[in-house]
C-alpha cells in the first residue's frame, strides 16, 4: 500500500438533500483499478494522479476517529464517491471495515457506493450501525449484460453477481439499490435494458433504482472514454463527437421518453425512484448530540 498524506478525512457536504440525503463524504482510498470506461473521478478536477493505482491515507483512522468525536451532528457519512471502499486492496487491509467500526462507536449513520462483493463480509457491522442510525447500500450496475458490463467494467464482478449482492444484503434487512448511472448514449439506454434492470432489481428485492440519464465527460475523460468507446462500436466516438462535441453533460437522444418509461417500470415494479422519496424512505430521525449544561 502507497499512502499520501491528508489533514482531513471527512467533509460537509452541501448537497445532502439532492443526493441521498448525505451529511458528510469521505473517501478511505484513493484511485481505482476497476477501468470503467466512463469513470468521472479521472478527471483533472479531482487531481487524483495516476489513477489506476490504489492508495491510501495516512493516518485516516486516527483523523476519522477525531474528526467523528468533535462533529454534533451524527450524521449520514458517505463511503465510496470517488473510490470504491471495497476495492482489491480493502481484503487484506480493512481500512473500510475499520472505518465502520468507528462508524458504530460514534452512532453515525452510513451511505455506500460499491459494485463489490466485499461489502458482504461487513454485514454484521451494518446491521449494527442500522440499529441506532441510517444505513443505505447502492449497488452500480449500468447493464443487466454480463458481457457488455465486462467491457465497460473490465476489473468488476460481473452484473449478476452484482445482482446477488443486492439480494443477500436485503435478505438482512439492509437497505440497499441499484444505481444505474451513467446511461450511456447508444450503449445502454435501450428500451430493452432500462426495463430489464428494473425487473431485475425488483426481483433481488431492491428498495429503490435510481438513474440519471446521461453520462458526464469532463476534461481529460472525454478522450480516454472516446478511445475505448470506439473499441466497442467502430465510429461511435465521432458520433458523440458530433452530437456532443465538449459538452460535459452527454444525454441520450430520447431522454424524457427514456424517462417516462424508466417511472413507469418502476412504479409497476414498486420501487422508488425519486431522490426526495428514496431519502425520506431510509433515513432515520437523528437529534443533535445533547449539549452539556454548565449550571
Amino acid at each position: 500500500m502507497e499512502y499520501v498524506k491528508t489533514r482531513t478525512i471527512m467533509t460537509k457536504s452541501n448537497q445532502g438533500n439532492l443526493w441521498f440525503g448525505i451529511d458528510y463524504h469521505m473517501n478511505l482510498y484513493r484511485g481505482c483499478s476497476y477501468g470503467c470506461i466512463y469513470c468521472d473521478s479521472r478527471s483533472d478536477s479531482y487531481h487524483i494522479k495516476d489513477f489506476d493505482k490504489i492508495k491510501s491515507k495516512e493516518n485516516a483512522l486516527q483523523i476519522l476517529e477525531e474528526e467523528l468525536a468533535s462533529k454534533s451532528l451524527k450524521g449520514v457519512v458517505s463511503f465510496g464517491t470517488l473510490s470504491d471502499p471495497y476495492n482489491e486492496l480493502e481484503k487484506d487491509y480493512k481500512i473500510t471495515r475499520e472505518a465502520l467500526t468507528l462508524i458504530k462507536k460514534y452512532g453515525f449513520g452510513v451511505s455506500i457506493d460499491t459494485k463489490s462483493d466485499l461489502i458482504l463480509r461487513d454485514i454484521d457491522l451494518l446491521k449494527e450501525i442500522a440499529q441506532n442510525n441510517s444505513v443505505i447500500i447502492k449497488i452500480s450496475i449500468t447493464t443487466y449484460e454480463d458481457e457488455l458490463a465486462k467491457f465497460l467494467e473490465p476489473n468488476v464482478i460481473s452484473s449478476t453477481k452484482r445482482f446477488e449482492v443486492l439480494k443477500k444484503l436485503r435478505e438482512n434487512d439492509i437497505y440497499a439499490g441499484v444505481l444505474m448511472t451513467p446511461v450511456l448514449p447508444f450503449v445502454t439506454d435501450s428500451v430493452d435494458n432500462i426495463k430489464q434492470m428494473v425487473r431485475i432489481s425488483h426481483e433481488n428485492r431492491a428498495n429503490f433504482i435510481y438513474t440519471k440519464m446521461g453520462v458526464t465527460l469532463k476534461s481529460n475523460v472525454h478522450d480516454y472514454y472516446y478511445e475505448r468507446i470506439e473499441k466497442l462500436y467502430k465510429g461511435l466516438s465521432k458520433d458523440y463527437k458530433t452530437l456532443y462535441g465538449n459538452n460535459i453533460i452527454c444525454s441520450p437522444l430520447k431522454y424524457s421518453d427514456l424517462l417516462e418509461i424508466f417511472v413507469k417500470e418502476c412504479n409497476q415494479h414498486h420501487l422508488l425512484c425519486d431522490m426526495g422519496e428514496i431519502i425520506k424512505d431510509y433515513k432515520k430521525k437523528i437529534p443533535l448530540k445533547e449539549q452539556i449544561s454548565l449550571f
